[in-house]
């Protein structure tokens, strides 16, 4: 017996990869590392997964972005409003890219895009700071870079969330928390228009969808509430150990 398509032994390892995604990427970020991957190895095709992790994900990352509703930080000489829209209108063109990108062609591109995001996501400590020694960037610099990153966002996003908060670092918000509120709502902001875009072209595995996504609520929630007495560095240790053998498997899977 199936439910809506899903095998119903597949149910347990998406539960738990998508609830262990919420709570991730409230804390430290790079959860796709854990959601996506289990969707392709249930048997879901890579474009397909990508847009049904999207899905997924996107309520988790609504709920995170209320628990951290009270550390939204003032954007120097700029309106929230004009970053917002920004993050939409990429996101839109990130996820007809991928929705118009040939099978083939965007399963050759996953192991690339998940070992450049694992690279991402575990030099970022040093990155971030060596950038800050050498650049600032103001709000037009801010608004062309997060344009990049919604499509990017849009289209696949891993690591999408450490990129931002590397981008706003170099702005100046260095709170932490500030940060990860601002770089939740605009993640929330990308996704919810993919959301629509994958929905409307048909692109959902609805039984992994809804499974992922209740878990992810949860996972996401707990995340946020425990995020400041949790040591989230061990958390980075853990993603970066699984990005590395989630990107060999998928080379060896292409092989």
């Amino acid at each position: 017996m199936s439910f809506l398509g899903l095998d119903p032994h597949n149910i347990p390892l998406l539960a738990a990869s998508s609830f262990a995604a919420g709570a991730v990427n409230s804390v430290a970020g790079g959860g796709s590392f854990l959601s996506f991957p289990a969707l392709v190895f249930t048997g879901v095709p890579s474009v397909m997964a990508n847009a049904t992790n999207t899905i997924a994900l996107f309520p988790s990352q609504m709920t995170t972005a209320w628990a951290y509703r009270k550390e939204f930080p003032k954007l120097e000489g700029l309106s929230p409003r004009t970053i917002v829209g920004i993050s939409i209108v990429g996101g839109i063109l990130g996820s007809l890219l991928l929705i118009f990108t040939p099978e083939k062609a965007f399963d050759a591109l996953v192991p690339w895009l998940l070992l450049l995001a694992t690279a991402l996501f575990a030099f970022s400590k040093r990155l971030v700071p060596w950038l800050k020694q050498r650049y600032h960037v103001g709000p037009v610099a801010l608004c062309s870079v997060q344009f990049l990153l919604a499509i990017y966002g849009g289209y696949f996003g891993g690591a999408v969330g450490i990129m931002m908060l590397a981008l706003f670092g170099l702005f100046g918000i260095d709170h932490i928390h500030s940060a990860n509120a601002l770089k939740t709502l605009l993640a929330a902001m990308i996704n919810s228009i993919a959301v629509v875009c994958f929905i409307v072209a048909g692109a959902v595995a609805w039984g992994p969808a809804i499974v992922m996504l209740i878990a992810a609520v949860a996972g996401g929630y707990l995340g946020a509430r425990l995020a400041q007495k949790m040591p989230p560095e061990l958390v980075r240790k853990a993603v970066v150990l699984i990005g590395v053998a989630i990107s060999v498997a998928f080379f060896a899977r292409m092989a």
